[in-house]
């Protein structure tokens, strides 16, 4: 499934799992595929403030190639894309969970600003 030249040698599976969500946007594209189903590229893009176009092309790309986003492409003028999480996201989101009540008690903790996500 996974063409990616992420394969390992690991030194733990925390290693192996930060290789599969390692960047700034891959998790948020997560958090977003989780928290709104499927998503359109630009649905993506504006629920995403600062990725760029070809950053978000990239991060999905390889989030395909790691089995964690599944594209789907509809034979329309234009053509539709839309993306979903695949069940080896869903995993992986479940995996996250501790880590994202661990860092909004953390911004809560020191009094971190939240960035305004656009209603989408």
């Amino acid at each position: 499934m996974a063409t990616t030249a992420r394969r390992g040698p690991y030194f733990c599976g925390i290693d192996a799992a930060m290789d599969v969500v390692s960047g700034k946007w891959k998790s948020l594209i997560l958090w977003e595929l989780d928290q709104y189903g499927v998503r359109r590229f630009a649905q993506l893009r504006r629920g995403l403030p600062g990725v760029s176009e070809k950053m978000l092309v990239q991060q999905l790309r390889e989030m395909e190639e790691d089995g964690l986003v599944h594209r789907e492409v509809f034979p329309e003028v234009p053509p539709r894309v839309e993306y979903s999480l695949t069940g080896h996201g869903v995993s992986l989101n479940h995996a996250l969970a501790a880590l994202g009540a661990w860092g909004t008690e953390r911004i809560q903790r020191i009094g971190a600003e939240k960035v305004a996500v656009p209603v989408a």
